[in-house]
């Protein structure tokens, strides 16, 4: 039973599956050799406290996801992990210097958002394709909020993907205190802030979408989507991202995000 509905799935999976650009994607040697430095020096000189690191696989591809309130959360996220991390980042990043060299260096994706991020989505699929590790903010972008609360509602770009490689865990990771260390506009890094960093286990979409408490789906109700036409299924999974994008937003709610 279990290698059937396994089957059923994967089969599932590659009908509504974000279709890569062909090209392998190469982790850029420069980032490979920063990341040590950025994890040695990052954790040597500022109080990141990592809950739950234990929990970290650590090799294959892997979706990382967090709230976003600070630019130093990227860095901070690579400081726990320990290996490259490729992310999508807006446009702005890429249109001045010294920004585009080092987001160029660090193999990090421009996107677009005025094409969808239709291109990035693609490269994002080629990171996990590759068996390395993506980063995403479901938020999408910054908080703009001044004060607490500032965590906002989520897109479903990280579902999408996560659909797309049902079998690649999601890791939810929940950034306290990093607004506090580096504000928003402002360049001063105050390393002497403290900050927590709650990382709950990961989970796959497929686990997520068997799970009752999840997308509560079985075997019947799988092969009546995948009988479903183009149109009639994208319409569906729209309601399944959202399910998935919305609880993994409590899960961050949950472990802590301000």
């Amino acid at each position: 039973m279990t290698e059937k509905i396994g089957f059923d799935l994967n089969k599932f999976s590659n009908q509504i599956k974000i279709q890569g650009t062909g090209e392998k994607f190469k982790t850029p040697f420069f980032y490979k050799i920063l990341v040590k430095y950025i994890r040695i020096i990052g954790r040597s000189l500022t109080r990141v406290n990592y809950i739950g690191i234990e929990k970290i696989p650590k090799k294959g591809p892997m979706i990382i996801v967090g709230n976003h309130i600070s630019n130093i959360d990227p860095i901070v996220k690579i400081m726990g992990i320990g290996r490259p991390v490729h992310y999508l980042a807006k446009e702005g990043h890429f249109t001045k210097e010294p920004n585009r060299t080092i987001m160029k260096l660090t193999g990090q994706i421009e996107t677009f958002r005025k094409n969808g991020a239709r291109d990035a989505l693609a490269r994002a699929s080629d990171v996990l394709e590759s068996g390395l590790c993506l980063g995403l903010f479901p938020e999408g972008t910054r908080s703009r909020n001044t004060c607490p609360p500032f965590l906002q509602k989520g897109k479903t770009g990280v579902a999408r993907l996560s659909a797309s490689f049902p079998n690649t865990p999601v890791l939810p990771m929940a950034l306290i205190g990093t607004r506090d260390m580096m504000k928003p506009g402002d360049n001063l890094i105050r390393i002497w802030k403290k900050i927590d960093v709650n990382i709950d286990e990961p989970i796959t979409f497929n686990q997520w979408l068997m799970d009752p408490k999840g997308g509560d789906m079985d075997k019947n109700k799988i092969d009546n989507i995948s009988k479903l036409g183009d149109e009639e299924r994208e319409v569906f999974m729209k309601n399944i991202y959202r399910e998935f994008t919305d609880q993994i937003m409590e899960n961050l709610k949950q472990l802590g995000a301000p």
